[in-house]
């Protein structure tokens, strides 16, 4: 091989291992997100299930009389 080959190969291996390690840090962050996202959405879960439970002891549409307009 002559000398600009392999000079032409170790660029882009330079450059795979660079685009590599932007990667790996992009997934991190990314994983970060992702466990900060369903900590979320475990605490709207158990913020609708305290919700559920206090409309249960509200007595249903049905049973109160229509308003007076109607």
């Amino acid at each position: 091989m002559s000398g600009s080959a392999i000079s032409d190969l170790e660029t882009q291996i330079a450059f795979l291992e660079d685009l590599v390690a932007r990667l790996d840090t992009a997934m991190a962050d990314q994983q970060g997100q992702m466990l900060a996202m369903q900590e979320q959405i475990r605490l709207l879960g158990e913020r609708l299930k305290e919700q559920g439970s206090r409309l249960d002891g509200v007595a249903p549409a049905e049973d109160e009389p229509p308003p007076p307009h109607y």
